[in-house]
């Protein structure tokens, strides 16, 4: 994207606060990130971020291998669904679809995306795959085997914050008008007390709180499909496990976090993913969740230790690249305790490994 056209959605923005008020954070996020993701590849080195498939094969091999094997655990249903959502490069897709089908699970491949920029990457490395702009073009029959990896972070979120006057929403704002109008968190003047859960009405003011009426959305639709349509899911993404408080919105270009406001449509703007929540949620539709673990616990529980000794035992020349690579998939310092992994099935599905 160049810098003018970064400038215009800032611009756009300036315009639309000036002449009816602070925006959501939903909304600033959602445009933002929409310009950001149909605007170029983002991913990898020469990118903003790198991504656990970036990294190393292991990642994807031990994902196709789970899904493997809740399929066959499952009696190897026929017309099964590999559904990905957010799919990036599709390196991910291309690593597990290949260690499945070593285990005889060659599912019809779906890749929900809507960049276009990401999508003429996407069929270098899936030729074969079904495109959608959503989850309301997926098959309706045929079990579902589907995976989203950093996915839900991206997903608008929308921040309460706590006053003397009660709860209002965390809106963007300006300080100062017109071209030099620099972006800000304001508060607004609705009252929210009702959209708080009742046990945290009464916290300190300052406190905030975030939630993901889009994600929760996407898990509703899942949990939904996959208890009517049978199959499992995995849901990997930085967030945490346990319902906690603040502002954890943040954006990162070129490898390095920087201000969420300050280049509209140029930077990732990504939000800590609340598994507490969506777990709730996809057991009310009757889903079964198996679990949400930390990324590392459950890559060694799948046995990528076994995986990277054998990747250097057939590679030698390679043996200090893929060891960097498991530290920083699966060490707690690294993405290992941050990212989480949540995972879903048919009420008569099997358990999967790993939770």
């Amino acid at each position: 994207m160049t810098m003018e056209e970064s400038g215009d959605l800032a611009a756009m923005f300036r315009r639309l606060i000036l002449n009816t008020g602070p925006v959501s954070i939903a909304h600033f996020m959602a445009e933002s990130n929409a310009r950001y993701y149909n605007s170029a590849d983002p991913l990898g080195s020469a990118g903003d971020f790198i991504t656990a498939p970036e990294i190393s094969q292991m990642f994807g091999e031990l994902i196709g291998l789970w899904l493997a094997d809740v399929w066959m655990r499952a009696g190897r249903p026929d017309h099964a669904h590999y559904v990905e959502l957010g799919p990036g490069r599709g390196t991910l897709a291309r690593d597990a679809l290949r260690a499945a089908r070593r285990y005889g699970l060659e599912p019809r491949v779906h890749l929900v995306e809507t960049s276009v920029a990401l999508r003429d990457v996407q069929f270098a490395n899936v030729p074969g795959a079904h495109w959608h702009d959503d989850l309301s073009t997926l098959p309706a029959s045929g079990p579902i085997l589907l995976v989203a990896n950093e996915f839900l972070d991206a997903l608008p979120i929308r921040q309460l914050v706590s006053t003397e006057a009660g709860w209002r929403e965390r809106k963007v704002g300006l300080e100062g008008t017109g071209e030099s109008g620099r972006f800000i968190f304001v508060t607004g003047s609705q009252p929210m007390d009702s959209a708080v859960p009742e046990a945290q009405r009464d916290a300190e003011p300052g406190t905030i709180i975030e939630s993901s009426p889009a994600a929760a959305a996407v898990i509703y639709e899942v949990a939904g499909r996959l208890e009517q349509q049978g199959g499992a899911a995995l849901f990997i993404d930085y967030g945490h496990a346990e319902e906690r408080t603040g502002s954890t919105l943040q954006a990162v270009r070129a490898h390095r976090k920087v201000d969420p406001f300050a280049s509209p449509g140029q930077a990732d703007l990504t939000a800590h993913v609340d598994f507490a929540v969506l777990s709730r949620i996809a057991e009310s539709r009757g889903a079964k969740w198996l679990g949400t673990a930390t990324q590392g616990g459950w890559l060694r529980q799948l046995g990528i230790e076994a995986r990277a000794a054998a990747l250097s035992r057939s590679a030698p020349e390679h043996a200090d690249a893929i060891r960097a690579a498991l530290h920083r998939l699966a060490d707690d310092e690294q993405m290992g305790a941050l990212f989480k992994v949540m995972g879903l099935a048919a009420s008569g599905w099997p358990d999967g490994a790993g939770f």
